[in-house]
C-alpha cells in the first residue's frame, strides 16, 4: 500500500481541526508535482498529517475516502481534491529535527524535498516513523 504526506500550517488548517470535523477536502494544491502525488492516491491509503512552519512535526495519520476529483477551489480541471478523514493522533509526534539528525531518512522526501505539500512516504520510512512515534 502506498503512503503520503500533507502538509498544512497549523494556523491555517491543524490536525484538531480535521479531528473536529472528521472529514475534510484536500484542496488548494498548485504545485504539478504534488498534483501527481494527490492524482496517485487511492481509497484506503494512509497519509501522515504534518504541520508545516510551526512545530514541524508529524502529528497524525489519516486516510484517503475520496479519491481526486476536480479541485472546488478553481474552475481549472488540471487542479484536484482527496478526501481525508482523520484516523489517529500520533502518541508522540515525530519532529523535523528528528528525522534529520536520524540518517535512515536522509532519501525521504520530507527532507529532499522539504516545500512539497504533498509527498510519498515509502513503507520503510513509515515503519521507521511509527516505532518513532510509540518511543
Amino acid at each position: 500500500m502506498p503512503y503520503w504526506l500533507v502538509k498544512s500550517e497549523p494556523t491555517v488548517y491543524n490536525w484538531d481541526e480535521l479531528v473536529k470535523e472528521k472529514k475534510t477536502c484536500w484542496s488548494g494544491v498548485r504545485n504539478y508535482a504534488a498534483r501527481i502525488n494527490l492524482r496517485a492516491m487511492k481509497q484506503g491509503d494512509e497519509v501522515l498529517f504534518y504541520h508545516s512552519n510551526e512545530g514541524m512535526e508529524i502529528v497524525g495519520i489519516a486516510k484517503v475516502i475520496k479519491e481526486a476529483y476536480q479541485d472546488p477551489t478553481t474552475d481549472d480541471e488540471r487542479w484536484v481534491a482527496v478526501d481525508l478523514k482523520p484516523i489517529k493522533k500520533l502518541q508522540n509526534p515525530v519532529t523535523l529535527v528528528q528525522l534529520k539528525a536520524d540518517k535512515r531518512f536522509a532519501d525521504m522526501d520530507l527532507i529532499r524535498l522539504g516545500r512539497l505539500s504533498v509527498q510519498t512516504v515509502k513503507p520503510v520510512e513509515w515503519e521507521m516513523l511509527m516505532k518513532l512515534s510509540s518511543m
